[in-house]
């Protein structure tokens, strides 16, 4: 599937909308009309009158801060795309509650006007029998990114194919640079659990809108009211020190999320690969974990032994080393990676020095 020639109106609910007497928009879908009251801060959510079974009777795919998200096999006369579900846990604490429906409602909100092909793509907004809120989306793949990564350490394997590494690198820079240049969001939790993969890398999918924000004219974060969530592994310095957010810390999470190919392991948490090798349990003990050092680690371009990996990953060693430099200025936009891996430039002057920390 060629990301950049995908048609954006396939993520749309598939069905023309008609006018009712009460002005709201209304859908047909199996001959059946709906409705679509719903966010007050949402003008109109285009929803179908579905039912959303219970959690046990669907497949959880996977989890998150509060909520599940659970694979939702939609049957009728005719065949249907499956939907993902995103629904708050229900057993969350009841004082985060608020918080996490307050999430799903703004994620629904952002996710309604994306379409793109490298992002999953918004189907409904509505009420389960418990009376939960629940997040319909496009089923964007089987896996996440993390999982197959955690899959192929899992089998003693080493990183994966050249190949494939680019090609996710190009589909989530697609992505990225949708959102930067076009809708004027940052995603702001970039990390390998947040894409989705169907398939042998058939589609390659950024999903989890849910901690986004708006970026001005020069690409920052300018609302004092903005706070940037991200996960602690995966944040830039500036994030960690209060200093200003911009695309670019999109940028150095989408350079973690390469490394994490290339070598199977969650960023800064590397030194627990080797502990317990020899171990036939592979226990992790928490009283051998450097706390200060990891901390100290934190918002800095983790080593990489590009030697072992071999000149093929050059490229991808460049890119991760251009999109982890400590100085957001000197990183790469979305758009500038999506110019330089279609055209097959280079990625940077010859002239300039690359550091790879081994």
């Amino acid at each position: 599937m060629e990301a950049n020639k995908e048609s954006p109106s396939a993520f749309k609910t598939p069905c023309k909308p008609a006018k009712v007497k009460n002005g709201l928009t209304s859908h047909l879908d199996q001959n059946i009309v709906v409705f679509s009251p719903f966010l007050e801060n949402i003008k109109i959510v285009n929803y179908l009158k579905f039912t959303i079974p219970a959690s046990p009777f669907m497949k959880k795919l996977g989890c998150g801060t509060g909520v599940n998200v659970y694979l939702m096999n939609r049957m009728g006369k005719h065949t249907h795309s499956p939907w993902a579900i995103k629904k708050i846990n229900s057993k969350c604490a009841k004082s985060q509650m608020t918080v996490y429906q307050k999430r799903l409602c703004e994620e629904a909100k952002i996710l309604k006007d994306l379409h793109h092909p490298n992002i999953v793509g918004f189907r409904a907004f509505t009420t389960a029998k418990d009376g939960s809120k629940c997040l319909a989306m496009e089923y964007g793949g089987e896996q996440s990114l993390n999982d197959l990564i955690e899959k192929r350490r899992e089998e003693g394997l080493q990183a994966f194919p050249v190949a494939t590494i680019e090609k996710v690198a190009l589909h989530v820079a697609h992505g990225l640079q949708y959102l930067h240049n076009e809708k004027k969001l940052l995603h702001g939790d970039m990390k390998s659990c947040n894409v989705v993969i169907k398939g042998h890398f058939e589609s390659i999918k950024i999903c989890d809108v849910g901690v986004s924000l708006p970026l001005d004219e020069n690409m920052q974060v300018s609302d004092p009211k903005a706070h940037y969530i991200g996960t602690e592994p995966w944040k830039p310095k500036e994030a960690l020190e209060d200093g200003v957010i911009s695309d670019k810390a999109d940028i150095f999470a989408y350079g973690l999320t390469l490394w994490e190919m290339m070598t199977l392991s969650v960023p800064h948490l590397e030194m627990l690969d080797t502990e317990g090798d020899d171990d036939d349990d592979h226990s992790f003990d928490e009283d051998d974990f450097d706390e200060d050092a990891y901390y100290e680690r934190l918002g800095t371009r983790p080593a990489l032994d590009a030697a072992t990996l071999g000149g093929a990953y050059q490229r991808m060693v460049e890119l991760f080393c251009l999109c982890t430099e400590e100085d957001p200025h000197k990183r790469p936009s979305a758009a500038h990676i999506v110019q330089v891996l279609e055209s097959n430039t280079q990625l940077c002057d010859k002239s300039s020095e690359v550091i790879v920390v081994d």
